[in-house]
């Protein structure tokens, strides 16, 4: 009888948190006509459904234009060539097709956690694809990388810069993936409250049919899929839960403001 009504407490939880997204910051400062194209820079395949499949799904939703950006192919155990067409169709899945899926290759930038990335080489690819594509919101990880991985990191750095020293386009914009404590990231969409109550910009929660598109997502990566993913799939608050924020200017000054909540 207890559990009944927990489960029962949870789903109204549940339900009054997604159809009543907190958007803070976004309230009456961001035009929703403006943002039309979004990057989504990853480090490796897989981090695209593992990481980012709320947003993805959200954003692709409401008929943003999102590609991807995927700095490696995940030849650490060299399945590069496989690794790639995971990639693909783990996109095509989420709906985004493969002419928007850039995989690079580089002798500075392998699948390696114990490799530093050559921030250089990291930022001068990632801002010519930015201005090649016409991009207006970069997203990737924060500095804490979700994982602490080192490429992870790596992203947030390079970006970080490019921020920083107003290198990129005017008007483009970051956002990051907030990284959280390893309790709350293994416990699933019972974080919800958590996300929600503590997220002060951008928010995504899924429903149980969306959780399944990126669940079928990450079944793509079957080279991947050891017996800890499957338990990742499962309890990872990542899977059902985004919460994003802005990159500011070391000034403290936002760059641009959009309406991608």
């Amino acid at each position: 009888m207890l559990l009944e009504m927990i489960v029962v407490l949870w789903v109204c939880l549940f339900s009054l948190l997604y159809f009543f997204p907190k958007r803070k910051s976004l309230n009456g400062c961001w035009n929703a006509t403006a943002v039309s194209r979004i990057l989504v820079v990853i480090a490796h395949p897989d981090d695209e459904c593992m990481f980012f499949g709320p947003a993805l799904l959200k954003w692709l939703k409401s008929g943003f234009y999102v590609s991807l950006l995927c700095l490696s192919s995940g030849n650490y155990y060299h399945l590069g060539d496989v690794r790639k067409k995971e990639l693909v169709d783990s996109c095509s899945e989420l709906g985004i097709p493969a002419t928007r899926v850039t995989i690079i290759e580089h002798r500075d930038l392998p699948d390696d956690p114990a490799v530093e990335w050559n921030k250089d080489v990291l930022s001068s690819l990632i801002l010519k694809h930015i201005e090649t594509n016409d991009i207006n919101v970069v997203v990737t990880f924060d500095e804490g990388g979700v994982s602490a991985h080192t490429n992870h990191v790596a992203l947030y750095r390079s970006l970080r810069s490019l921020h920083s020293a107003g290198k990129l386009p005017e008007g483009c914009c970051v956002l990051t993936l907030e990284t959280i404590n390893i309790l709350r990231k293994y416990i699933s969409f019972f974080d919800l409250p958590l996300s929600w109550l503590h997220s002060e910009e951008i928010f995504f929660a899924l429903t149980l049919k969306e959780y399944i598109k990126v669940k079928n997502a990450m079944k793509c990566h079957k080279s991947q899929l050891l017996w800890f993913r499957h338990l990742y799939l499962l309890f990872s608050r990542y899977m059902f839960i985004n919460t994003l924020h802005l990159m500011p200017r070391e000034d403290g000054i936002v760059c641009c403001r959009e309406n991608v909540s």
